[in-house]
């Protein structure tokens, strides 16, 4: 065979195994780039976090994540004693972060939406309930009066960026819209880095973007709101399909108390001081973002399931998903918006 056929044919050889490796090489990079979903998990705020996101390369978000909830504890959390809400219900002189500032701003806007009933002023009442930062006490009607009587956001306001108060007993609890505040917080920072699917849950509450694993929405499981019912997932009532949207529930079920026949539940009223007395079980409220949620969620237990349903029907930018008792029976209420998973293999 003459040499030049020889050397034609090793080159074209050479050329197939090269396009061969190519496309090899290709394929394998396609892997390496291939998007992964990563989890993190851990505590924070005297409660538990869930983080589940999408991600290309081998670098993580986890130090990201520990430095928000770090910031986040850091101003709002009651727990914490060297927190700027902390130092701010001791009137120590301090200046509010930006945290501090977006939470107290929207508590205020939540105050006055919600007549008063959602109220982050009414932490001394958490407090001598023992559902706050202390243990609880003995509480009698005027131990009651005589704290209600420095309760209301009409009491403390900022002013140059500081916080001012009408009478130094005021003192702020967060709790009832910092971690749906936190899940957002965390988002933002998400989207920052062009993160395209997670899902974050501080505390129960819940963002969530694009698309799970499997490539559908993301699946939320509602918990049956039975007394005993202390893990989350272990009993459920309903599985609800999001994206996009904030998500919270609150519930009478996990935090209460009984003495003799009666039951003390977590949702004080604001106004009255008292437990809330309402036949509504849970709320679980979708919204544009978790803090709305978040707070929307506590408000309805509150007051009750005959007022929220008023407050869903003419208010179209929140879904609720609402667990009553009725004769003795779980009934549920939902609003058009609301999609139940009917596949379990989704």
């Amino acid at each position: 065979m003459p040499n030049y056929i020889l050397a034609m044919k090793f080159r074209n050889s050479l050329k197939i195994f090269l396009s061969a490796s190519f496309f090899v090489l290709l394929f394998l990079t396609s892997c390496d780039r291939k998007t992964e979903y990563k989890t993190i998990d851990g505590f924070t705020q005297g409660t538990t976090y869930h983080i589940v996101y999408s991600h290309t390369g081998g670098d993580t978000l986890n130090s990201l994540v520990e430095e928000l909830l770090t910031r986040v504890d850091n101003s709002l959390s009651v727990y914490n004693k060297e927190s700027l809400i902390s130092k701010i219900n001791r009137n120590e002189e301090v200046t509010p972060d930006t945290l501090f500032i977006n939470v107290f701003n929207r508590s205020k806007e939540f105050y006055d939406i919600s007549g008063g009933y959602f109220d982050i002023s009414a932490a001394p009442l958490f407090d001598v309930w023992g559902f706050g930062a202390k243990e609880r006490k003995e509480v009698t009607r005027q131990m009651v009066d005589s704290i209600l009587a420095f309760v209301g956001m009409d009491k403390v306001w900022l002013e140059n960026g500081v916080v001012k108060k009408s009478d130094p007993r005021v003192t702020l609890n967060m709790n009832a819209i910092a971690q749906g505040y936190t899940s957002d917080v965390i988002a933002e920072e998400f989207d920052k880095r062009g993160v395209e699917n997670y899902l974050i849950e501080v505390g129960g509450e819940i963002f969530c973007k694009g698309v799970n694993p499997k490539g559908k929405e993301w699946s939320v499981a509602i918990d049956k709101p039975v007394e005993g019912n202390m893990i989350q997932g272990e009993q459920i009532q309903d599985i609800l399909n999001l994206s996009d949207r904030g998500l919270a529930t609150s519930g009478n079920y996990r935090k209460f108390f009984k003495e003799g026949d009666k039951v003390y539940s977590h949702t004080i009223d604001p106004k009255t001081g008292f437990s809330a007395k309402q036949n509504l079980l849970s709320a679980t409220i979708i919204a544009k973002d978790a803090m709305t949620a978040d707070a929307y969620a506590t408000y309805f237990m509150v007051v009750g399931l005959e007022k929220a349903k008023e407050i869903l029907a003419s208010n179209k930018d929140i879904d609720g998903y609402l667990v009553y008792g009725e004769n003795g029976e779980f009934r549920v209420f939902s609003t058009p918006g609301i999609e139940i998973r009917k596949n379990n293999n989704k």
